[in-house]
């Protein structure tokens, strides 16, 4: 008798429990959100233990159930079509959700620091002329507040929205160029993630152990200063800001970010590559990776931006990435936020469209230097991504050095030669190193013919302190 009375108030301590029980989502899992197209996508959230949960997919009408774990948590994956809708998904479980206005497309994350963050509120005028003329069904956003957690969440602040005057004021300028620039050229739904933050450097964006395991990268953490307007941690950004996404499969991230780490240069190629592969490897796939070379300005101590930049040249070796050459925007070298945002996304755009969706009639990629040999009282000098010929703009070039054994450089004088530039100066008897664009404010006037600049490098390995 009293078990009986045991078990029968247990029931009614538990009854509760059971009767209140509900689905739950993640902000990322709403109302507008862009699905990726063509693949295996994840639903999840949370609910009672036990408790079967049906999901509905409207585009082809199939339902698939699960059940929810011991842990509370649920999770199921379906199949996206092509990219269409609008669609709903319904979700039943001891409540019912139902999730409207649901597009299939590409979904892209756009990430790093002020120069992916700045919108509209930053005074960016391109994106005060864009308000007018912006709305776009087929473009969505989910904005990520500026949040930090000391281990991986689950979950972040945020929800869908379409692309209108008020939703595109607080979005990154950056990724919205990238989108429209995507969505016109694919014609398809795109759906942007963006999680950036301004003056963070690229250790609270990797996961903790990648820094703190490595003594190289764990010396230059330790040198970044406590700041009153941004955090300094290794993987506290990662946390709150990129963890919370790993279930929701994207198509790649865009990636604008440098400045904060130029008195670590040394340590940056290891840090950056590192984070992106463990950022591919969180998301169990090979994640294009485009990203923009920083941009001229006047840092405090000489050449620390030059040798981050040849530091985030030597990164984009890491296949599947990508780097777009920026100098060329830059209208004032005491500002470190170029107003043009609307190249960079363009930019950044080609390389996912000419990469990744198969697109030609467009170059994407900047020359790069490949290789120097020594013509006597010249230097030779040969590119790669030169699909017909260099062109100096101008009568003659503009922070081009050459240098001899001394390593006193001088300014140089070059001609063209298709895919090879010919560098020289009447003060330097025999050549030896080259250096273009190597300084903070470099601002250079060497293009391939079809528009894009040749990216700032040196042809030594001289050493140069940090």
């Amino acid at each position: 008798m009293l078990k009986k009375y045991f078990l029968y108030g247990l029931f009614l301590f538990l009854l509760p429990t059971v009767l209140h029980a509900a689905i739950r989502l993640p902000s990322l899992v709403g109302n507008n959100m862009v699905l990726q197209q063509n693949d295996s996508v994840t639903l999840w959230g949370w609910a009672n233990p036990s408790e079967k949960i049906t999901v509905y997919t409207g585009w082809d009408n199939k339902t698939a159930t699960v059940t929810t774990s011991g842990d509370a948590k649920w999770a199921v994956k379906v199949h996206t079509p092509a990219a269409g809708g609008p669609y709903e998904i319904r979700l039943k479980g001891a409540n019912e959700i139902v999730l409207k206005n649901i597009l299939i497309g590409e979904v892209w994350l756009c990430s790093g620091q002020s120069n992916m963050e700045y919108s509209y509120y930053n005074g960016i005028r391109q994106i005060a002329a864009e308000l007018p003329v912006c709305s776009n069904n087929n473009i969505r956003f989910f904005n990520i507040p500026k949040t930090t957690a000391v281990c991986p969440q689950d979950n972040c602040p945020g929800a869908w929205e379409v692309c209108d005057s008020n939703s595109l004021k607080p979005f990154s300028a950056v990724g919205y160029f990238f989108g429209v620039k995507l969505q016109q050229s694919l014609g398809v739904p795109v759906g942007l993630i963006n999680a950036s933050w301004g003056g963070t450097p690229a250790e609270v964006w990797a996961p903790e152990h990648l820094v703190k395991d490595q003594p190289q990268l764990s010396e230059a953490a330790a040198k970044l200063a406590p700041a009153a307007w941004w955090p300094h941690q290794p993987g506290y950004a990662y946390n709150a800001m990129i963890a919370p996404l790993l279930n929701f499969n994207i198509k790649g991230v865009i990636w604008y970010q440098g400045e904060a780490n130029v008195k670590t240069a040394a340590t940056y190629a290891p840090l950056f590559t590192g984070m992106i592969q463990s950022w591919r490897d969180a998301w169990h796939k090979q994640l294009p990776f485009y990203y923009v070379q920083i941009a001229p300005f006047t840092y405090e101590k000489e050449n620390e931006a030059a040798l981050l930049r040849e530091a985030q040249t030597r990164s984009s070796a890491l296949s599947g990435t990508g780097m777009v050459v920026v100098y060329d925007v830059t209208d004032n070298v005491k500002d470190i936020h170029p107003q043009d945002k609307r190249t960079v996304g363009n930019r950044l755009a080609n390389w996912a469209l000419g990469e990744n969706y198969g697109k030609t009639g467009f170059t994407w990629k900047s020359p790069s230097f490949k290789a120097i040999s020594i013509r006597k009282n010249k230097a030779v000098l040969r590119f790669s991504n030169v699909p017909t010929s260099l062109r100096i703009n101008g009568k003659v070039p503009v922070a081009l050095y050459v240098a001899g054994a001394d390593k006193v450089f001088h300014e140089a004088s070059a001609k063209v030669e298709k895919d090879a530039l010919i560098v020289w100066s009447h003060k330097v008897e025999k050549p030896v190193s080259v250096r273009y664009g190597f300084s903070n404010t470099a601002i250079g006037n060497i293009f391939s013919l079809e528009g894009l600049p040749v990216g700032p490098f040196r042809t030594d390995s001289w050493p140069i302190a940090q």
